[in-house]
């Protein structure tokens, strides 16, 4: 099969890298295009990226010469690791010029004809773009620490009924891209605000766990009550959840729920996709961000300490790689998706 050419909007950032990384050798899209500002274009990618993944900058990129965002693009699939300070404008050009953007910028999340899509729980909202007034589309994925509470709520809301979310995050420094927080601020210390971060975990999840309908997504109708902090830990976020449902539910059955949930991507055999996309551990120290942070390459969610909570009915630990589920590996999932469902043509 030949490759579909992609370009990476944003490319020399922490997770336009990412995308470098994960898009390596991957067996249905090829990078032809780097973008990113305008004091970056024109060099090579490797005289414009400061590069700081584990992995070496692929070979096949190093000499390839960055664009900016004002020049026209050939790619037909645009993977959008834009600054939000510039993503929404510029992402909505390229849409009316064509391009299938797939972006992890915050811009375009909340508008209504714009799919908020993990596409293990609703796959079913890519049908918006075919109320989009592009020549092309855009398509988001959640914020990193949405990914992961969304995606255990999607089985227990199916099973049991959310009606009430409490939700605390730990969330790892490497999601505040490079260079990140000063260290004299987050070393030995604990940062009680990440700026937009709460409202985005109590609009978000709701949105995506909600129902299409003819005048759009009807939200989900559970609260969610969200604390955000910044952790000294370099990759992984972690959350503690406590879940108010419905209908009575055991820690045994809430675990049950959670192991088995499979989604579209599992079925349809997805490249990325990890074989199941919620991994619980009956381990009591577990998840941690050093040892299961790469669990399934790093596209899983790390669920533990499921047990009864006294104000609500369970709480558990969850956690999930920020820059990989939570950020670059799941626009990639929703391309693989959208392919596999016939929006993107092979």
């Amino acid at each position: 099969m030949q490759s579909i050419p992609v370009a990476v909007l944003g490319a020399t950032g922490t997770v336009g890298q990412k995308f470098a990384v994960l898009l390596q050798d991957h067996p249905l899209f090829e990078i032809r295009e780097l973008v990113a500002s305008p004091r970056s274009a024109g060099k090579s990618y490797a005289d414009a990226c400061l590069w700081k993944q584990d992995q070496a900058m692929p070979e096949s990129l190093r000499s390839m010469v960055v664009k900016s965002t004002d020049e026209r693009l050939s790619s037909s699939v645009l993977f959008s690791g834009l600054d939000s300070s510039v993503a929404g404008p510029a992402e909505t050009n390229y849409a009316e010029s064509g391009h299938f953007v797939i972006s992890n910028s915050k811009n375009h999340r909340m508008d209504p004809d714009v799919p908020l899509v993990i596409p293990e729980v609703n796959s079913d909202h890519f049908a918006l773009i075919e109320r989009q007034p592009y020549k092309g589309a855009i398509v988001t994925n959640s914020n990193c620490s949405t990914m992961f509470l969304a995606m255990v709520l999607a089985p227990l809301h199916r099973t049991f009924g959310v009606a009430a979310v409490q939700v605390t995050t730990l969330q790892a420094i490497s999601g505040a891209g490079y260079p990140g927080v000063a260290s004299m601020d987050i070393l030995g210390n604990v940062i009680p605000y990440i700026s937009d971060e709460e409202e985005k975990l109590e609009t978000e999840a709701a949105r995506i766990l909600g129902t299409l309908g003819p005048d759009g997504v009807e939200p989900a109708s559970f609260a969610v009550s969200a604390q955000c902090t910044r952790v000294p830990v370099f990759d992984g976020h972690t959350e503690t959840v406590s879940i108010r449902f419905d209908e009575p539910a055991a820690p045994e059955a809430v675990a049950k729920a959670l192991r088995e949930f499979r989604g579209p991507p599992q079925e349809l055999g997805l490249h990325s996709a990890p074989s199941a996309p919620i991994v619980v551990t009956e381990q009591r120290d577990r998840p941690q961000p050093a040892r299961d942070v790469w669990t399934g390459n790093g596209m899983v969610t790390v669920v533990g300490r499921i047990r009864r909570c006294s104000v609500f009915d369970v709480k558990m630990v969850l956690l999930g790689h920020n820059t990989v589920r939570g950020a670059a590996g799941a626009a990639i999932l929703n391309a693989e998706a959208l392919c596999a469902m016939g929006y993107i043509p092979a």
